[in-house]
């Protein structure tokens, strides 16, 4: 298993796939999943000459399950800690979901000299949390509830939320047991406890001025049917930040549409890096 150790002594997992001397792609994961949600992506660019990265979250997957430091700070560093290790240069970033906040938090403590473009896929910037300021976020009782499902059965939450993820609720909706399973495997490979710590991370964390350090090519993408990351509180505001991005909005997409729509997405996403 290749791994990297952090400086607070956290042993972080992470696939390596590709040329190494292709261009690095960098692939991280949402809540509560691995690295192992971007098999097929990291199989597919792979096979288009790029050299492909995804890492288990710290407290998610083959990474060490840690009582404390499971905040979006954090995962920024570590994510920086790998590229460092690895001497990426030149690095394309692709967050979906929690990993969009990763990697937008990322930039906003770590910059952009390593980094020549970046993807944001059904992410939670800029803030999904409901506040004064933000009126189109979502109530915190939304986040207590996932707190609440995910600390009393776990096992059945993860089972449950599946759902709304892929949208199989939707009329038409071909429900894939495998993609559900595989989703309950990923989850239940994290520690509970930081997993609920990184419920707070990704619905409380402003990514507001760490969107407005992008000076870099950027794609946000998201399906205009997402039930967990809707499209208002984030895509249509992040666009209004980072002016320069290039939005891109799937008719009737769900949350999980790097799967349920994996051909297409591969192919939008390789279109925007050799643009």
């Amino acid at each position: 298993m290749n791994t990297i150790t952090t400086k607070d002594g956290t042993h972080i997992f992470y696939k390596d796939l590709g040329p190494r001397d292709g261009q690095p792609i960098i692939f991280s994961h949402g809540w509560p999943l691995t690295a192992d949600a971007w098999d097929a992506q990291l199989v597919f660019f792979a096979g288009q000459g790029f050299r492909t990265i995804a890492h288990d979250r710290r407290s998610h997957g083959r990474s060490d399950q840690v009582w404390d430091n499971n905040t979006m700070d954090q995962y920024a560093d570590d994510l920086a800690e790998l590229i460092e290790r690895l001497d990426l240069r030149d690095v394309i970033l692709v967050g979906h979901s929690t990993g969009g906040g990763e990697v937008t938090r990322y930039i906003g403590r770590h910059g952009t000299a390593r980094v020549a473009k970046v993807g944001l896929i059904g992410a939670v910037p800029p803030l999904m949390l409901k506040t004064e300021a933000n009126p189109i976020g979502l109530p915190i009782e939304v986040f207590d509830g996932i707190r609440k499902g995910t600390f009393d059965n776990r096992s059945q939450y993860f089972k449950d939320i599946t759902i709304p993820f892929y949208g199989y609720n939707r009329e038409g909706a071909v429900i894939s047991e495998g993609i559900r399973e595989d989703f309950w495997r990923q989850g239940m490979m994290g520690g509970l406890k930081g997993q609920l710590d990184s419920i707070r991370a990704f619905s409380e964390s402003d990514f507001s001025e760490d969107l407005r350090k992008f000076d870099i090519p950027t794609l946000v993408l998201h399906g205009d049917d997402d039930q967990i990351v809707p499209i208002g509180a984030s895509a249509l505001s992040t666009v209004k930040i980072v002016k320069h991005a290039v939005l891109k909005v799937y008719e009737g997409a769900d949350h999980g549409l790097t799967q349920t729509h994996q051909d297409r997405f591969n192919a939008d996403l390789l279109g925007f890096i050799k643009a």
